[in-house]
């Protein structure tokens, strides 16, 4: 894919729900390791753009393919989540599965603007 250094909108990662700077600072806060961060990031729209110009919050991401593909991703992740509650020796508890997949669930609807 082609680098889209001029795109004047702010996208969202391909990897939105999975929270990889997410994952960077329980590394960084636990272990005292910090990765760097990339440089250009595949994009929910196709696009791969530096990553500066992405956001995971839904307010301040003005491409309209991300948005959607973002809601989607989080509404997948929130059906996942609510399933691994339910299997026998998951290593988290119904609620606290219920929990995250309405926290994903809300992040969907933020990002489809209902």
């Amino acid at each position: 894919m082609e680098v889209h250094g001029h795109d004047p909108h702010i996208h969202v990662e391909a990897k939105v729900a999975r929270g990889d700077a997410a994952v960077r600072n329980v590394l960084a806060s636990t272990f005292g390791l910090a990765g760097d961060l990339p440089g250009v990031v595949d994009t929910g729209c196709g696009l791969r753009v530096p990553y500066a110009m992405t956001s995971p919050r839904p307010d301040r991401v003005t491409c309209l393919a991300c948005l959607e593909y973002a809601g989607r991703e989080h509404l997948r992740l929130a059906e996942m989540v609510e399933r691994l509650g339910l299997m026998p020796g998951s290593t988290i508890s119904g609620t606290e599965a219920k929990q995250a997949a309405e926290r994903h669930r809300d992040l969907a609807k933020r990002f489809s603007g209902n």
